[in-house]
C-alpha cells in the first residue's frame, strides 16, 4: 500500500512538472522561429461591434456590400404602432415605407450579401411620436408581446438575429411612465429569449443619463444586450447657435454635455462590453449671421448635411474656409453665399474627427461604434474602421 502511494504521488508530481514544463518551455524544442504556447490564445477575445444602420431611404445610395467595415448590418426601420403591432398602412390604399421596402425586395441585395460575408443582421422597430409612445407604455406587458408576435416571424423568415428597439421620446416622464417602460422592455427580452430569435439592443439619447426621460438607462440596463448611445445631434436643424454636431470633448466648458461625459456615465450602470457608441456620417449646415463658428444661426436654415455632400462641395468650394474644433474634434467649413449675403457654417464629421472617436472607443474598452447611416459617407471617412474591428 506503502509503495502504491509513493507511486502514485511520484506519477502526480512527474504529471506536474511536464505540463508546468510544457507550457512554459516548449518553445526550447522548437526547431522554428514560433510563437510560445500560451493557453490564453484558447480564449477568444470579444471582437469589437460596428452596428451600420441602413435607413430605407438610403438603400438606393448605400454600398451593397459594407463587410469591410461592419460587424452587423441594422435595417431601419419598421414602424411600431400604438398597441405594439408593426404598422403596416399609412392609409387605406399606402403602405408604411420600412414596411414597403422591407417587403418589396429592395433590401434583398443588401442582406445576402450580409449572409454571405457573416455579417449579423438586426431590424430596427421605430417609434419617435410622443402620443402613441405615451399608448405604447399605458400596457406594456400585452403590447410588448404583441411586439415579439408580429416581429419574430419577420426576423426569422429574413435572417435577423437581433431587434433594435428605438423608442425616441425627447419629453420628461413620470415614474410610472419609467417603469412601465422597462416592464415593456423586459417583457420584450423575454419574449426573444422564449424563441431563441436573437438579441437585444436598445438606442437611447445620451441625455438620458441627466434628464429624467422615459428611458431609464440603470434600470433597463439589464435587460438588453447593448445599449446603443447615439452620439450626436448635440447640435441640429433646430439649434439657436452653430456647433459640433457629435462633440466628444468640451463639457464645462465650450459645451453643456459631450460625448466623454455620456460614456462615463453609462460605464457606471453597465459592463463597458454592451456599450455602443453611436457615431454620425452627417453634419448640419447653416446660415448665420456672421463667420465666427458658434454664433447666431437664421432660424429655419438648418440643414442635414452628409460628410459625402460635403466632400463634393469642397472639390468646387473657392470660398470655403476650414477649420477643426479641438475640444469637440470636429471639422466645420464657412462659406459666403454671394446671392443672399449670408454666411454658411458646416459641422460635420470627416476621417480626423472619426478617427478620434474610434480611438475613444478603444481606449474606453467598449463594446463597439455605430454608424448613422450608410449612404451618406463620403471616400474616406470609413478607413479607420476598417483596422478597428480586426
Amino acid at each position: 500500500m506503502f509503495l502504491k502511494s509513493v507511486i502514485l504521488t511520484g506519477g502526480i508530481i512527474t504529471g506536474i512538472l511536464i505540463g508546468y514544463f510544457i507550457i512554459f518551455y516548449t518553445p526550447l524544442f522548437s526547431l522554428r522561429n514560433e510563437k510560445p504556447f500560451s493557453l490564453l490564445e484558447n480564449f477568444e477575445r470579444p471582437r469589437k461591434q460596428v452596428i451600420g444602420f441602413l435607413p430605407y431611404w438610403l438603400a438606393s445610395k448605400a454600398k451593397t456590400d459594407y463587410s469591410k467595415y461592419i460587424t452587423m448590418l441594422s435595417y431601419f426601420s419598421l414602424t411600431l404602432d400604438d398597441d405594439g403591432k408593426i404598422l403596416k398602412l399609412t392609409s387605406p390604399i399606402e403602405e408604411e415605407p420600412g414596411w414597403y421596402a422591407l417587403r418589396s425586395g429592395k433590401l434583398d441585395k443588401f442582406f445576402k450579401s450580409s449572409k454571405e460575408k457573416n455579417v449579423e443582421l438586426s431590424l430596427v422597430v421605430f417609434n419617435g411620436n410622443q402620443e402613441s409612445i405615451n399608448n405604447l407604455i399605458s400596457n406594456p406587458l400585452p403590447h410588448a408581446q404583441n411586439l415579439i408576435r408580429e416581429t419574430v416571424p419577420i426576423m426569422k423568415e429574413y435572417g435577423f438575429t437581433d431587434l433594435n428597439l428605438d423608442i425616441e421620446s425627447t419629453s420628461e416622464a413620470s415614474d410610472e411612465a419609467r417603469t412601465r417602460f422597462v416592464l415593456f422592455v423586459k417583457e420584450v427580452k423575454k419574449g426573444l429569449q422564449s424563441q431563441q430569435a436573437g438579441t437585444l439592443t436598445i438606442d437611447i439619447s445620451p441625455i438620458d443619463f441627466v434628464k429624467k426621460n422615459l428611458v431609464n438607462p440603470k434600470e433597463v440596463a439589464g435587460f438588453v444586450d447593448r445599449m446603443l448611445l447615439m452620439g450626436y445631434d448635440y447640435h441640429y436643424t433646430g439649434s439657436y447657435v452653430t456647433g459640433p454636431v457629435a462633440p466628444l470633448y468640451g463639457a464645462g466648458s465650450t459645451a453643456e454635455f459631450d460625448i466623454q461625459t455620456a460614456i462615463e456615465k453609462a460605464q457606471r450602470i453597465m459592463p463597458k462590453e454592451k456599450i455602443i457608441l453611436g457615431m454620425p456620417l452627417y453634419g448640419y449646415e447653416w446660415e448665420s449671421i456672421n463667420n465666427s463658428p458658434r454664433s447666431g444661426i437664421i432660424p429655419g436654415t438648418g440643414l442635414i448635411a452628409s460628410n459625402l455632400r460635403v466632400e463634393q462641395l469642397l472639390a468646387s468650394c473657392a470660398t470655403c474656409s476650414g477649420g477643426f474644433d479641438e475640444e469637440a474634434q470636429e471639422t466645420y467649413i464657412v462659406y459666403k453665399d454671394e446671392k443672399t449675403n449670408t454666411y454658411h457654417q458646416i459641422f460635420y464629421p470627416d476621417k480626423k474627427s472619426s478617427l478620434a472617436k474610434i480611438s475613444f472607443a478603444e481606449n474606453n474598452h467598449i463594446g463597439g461604434i455605430a454608424l448613422w447611416a450608410l449612404g451618406y459617407e463620403g471616400a474616406t471617412i470609413l478607413e479607420g474602421i476598417a483596422d478597428y474591428n480586426k
